[in-house]
């Protein structure tokens, strides 16, 4: 039927060691129209928000390599893939506790491609990637 979308299906799941090095972001898009009196009607796109992850940490040689394999391994960030978000645990549960290196497990897991190019900074010891970042598909 004409505007159904199919899900993504993951190819493949972070390492645990990369996912704690993104930061969540939350965008709400909207259309905004400003009248001439300065008056401004918006209006909501969509019901939920989109999330967003961005790198939050240099990354050491060793993250850097894993993180560059695996983006290689996904088809240079075309390929959906498996992100466990650290930090939605359970209630009670311990930061990280829901990470499943199958992807079976739902709590936290979110369905991301790769968005930016690759560029990265090296500084002493540690490696900047400023336009890469991680993007929800459903």
């Amino acid at each position: 039927m004409p505007g159904n979308l199919v899900q993504s299906a993951p190819n493949g799941v972070m390492p645990a060691s990369l996912c704690t090095a993104f930061t969540e972001l939350r965008e709400y898009v909207q259309l905004q129209n400003q009248f001439h009196d300065g008056t401004i009607q918006r209006s909501q796109l969509a019901q939920t928000s989109r999330r967003t992850f961005r790198l939050g940490k240099r990354l050491s040689a060793s993250l850097l390599t894993a993180l560059y394999n695996f983006w290689v391994s996904q088809d240079a960030g075309l390929t959906p893939f498996a992100f466990y978000n650290p930090f939605d645990v359970a209630s009670g549960q311990q930061i990280g506790s829901n990470y499943d290196p199958t992807g079976n497990n739902t709590q936290g897991r979110v369905t991301v491609v790769f968005r930016g190019n690759w560029a990265q900074a090296t500084d002493i010891a540690r490696t900047n990637l400023q336009s890469l970042e991680l993007v929800e598909v459903a």
